[in-house]
């Protein structure tokens, strides 16, 4: 894929790549379950238990979601019984910066209600 370059000075308001990006990672979850991935491959339960409050209901779907995206691959080990594991692709992994960078604002900047 072509390198695309990015010059703020003449950024028009709209671009259709960032707003395709931005579908992938709007979607409920999306993002918190990629950031989940940034150690390695993870098991479902693993992932589940990172991520409170999210059904597993909601968690496969998402997981397949970003399997379609080409974010995450599915791994199955011939175990038994067998194991299931998810990790980011090269192009998820492209992400991980990106994330981190998110996350760094957030701790800066957003604040969590009382109850959390």
């Amino acid at each position: 894929m072509p390198h695309r370059e990015l010059d703020v000075d003449s950024l028009r308001p709209y671009c259709p790549y960032y707003a395709a990006a931005m579908d992938m990672l709007g979607r409920r979850w999306a993002a918190t379950v990629l950031r989940a991935l940034l150690g390695g491959a993870t098991r479902f339960s693993d992932i589940a238990g990172a991520v409170p409050g999210m059904t597993d209901k909601l968690l496969s779907q998402r997981l397949k979601d970003l399997e379609a995206d080409g974010l995450v691959e599915r791994s199955v080990q011939p175990t038994t019984p067998v194991r299931i594991e998810y990790r980011l692709t090269p192009k998820g992994a492209a992400l991980g910066k990106v994330l981190l960078e998110l996350n760094r604002w957030a701790l800066e900047w957003v604040e969590l209600p009382a109850d959390r």
